[in-house]
């Protein structure tokens, strides 16, 4: 029994702390980070503003576990979305480009969210270190699917491909976000796999599954 309970304490507490990091994401997304305070958070997770301090040492490493976290679930239901549908090398980097694209992944609140990180990234070299991570995490994304393509490449040619596809990729996420109105996801999808395909040398459109 006292197993259980040891395991049962963990299992509510590590709840409460990923309440806390969720909440953090969410008023961020929704009102910027000015928004976030202490009082904030805690009252979005249904928790007492005192509890925060048993979980984080200070407002910034929560805020440091929620950006590590937003941009980790991103990372995740990319990978998932791949792995989704069977298919060879290149229909899993269209699938890959197109997901990055979709209306809900390219979405306003992902990018406030982003944007309200910023200015710790720049000021916090804990915060640097975290968004060098998950960086690394998205070109490591990159760079399995790069390898996998047909065709001889040795590692500095993978990693400068994978960059740049991550970087146009970037750049249409941020865009197609920031203009939700204005811009055709569609449009914004057919940039991407034109463009990645040209970069790697392969044709995307005609790999890209006709359910996507």
């Amino acid at each position: 029994m006292s197993n259980e309970r040891r395991t049962y304490r963990r299992e509510g507490e590590e709840r409460r702390r990923e309440a806390l990091v969720s909440a953090a994401i969410d008023i961020i997304a929704q009102s910027g980070p000015e928004a976030a305070t202490v009082r904030a958070i805690a009252e979005r997770a249904g928790v007492t503003p005192g509890l925060i301090r048993h979980y984080f040492s200070n407002k910034d490493e929560l805020t440091r576990t929620a950006y590590v976290a937003m941009m980790g679930q991103m990372a995740a239901a990319n990978k998932a979305a791949i792995d989704a549908i069977p298919g060879d090398a290149v229909t899993r980097v269209a699938v890959c480009v197109v997901n990055w694209l979709r209306p809900s992944v390219m979405e306003p609140g992902a990018l406030i969210a982003w944007a309200g990180f910023v200015p710790a990234i720049r000021s916090d070299l804990a915060m640097r270190r975290a968004h060098s991570s998950t960086y690394l995490a998205f070109r490591d994304q990159w760079e399995g699917l790069i390898a996998a393509l047909p065709g001889h490449k040795d590692a500095a040619q993978i990693t400068a491909l994978a960059t740049a596809c991550n970087a146009l990729i970037d750049g249409l996420w941020f865009e197609g976000s920031l203009q939700r109105e204005a811009l055709d996801p569609d449009m914004l999808a057919a940039i991407g796999l034109d463009g990645i395909g040209a970069i790697l040398g392969v044709d995307l459109r005609a790999a890209l599954p006709k359910e996507m």
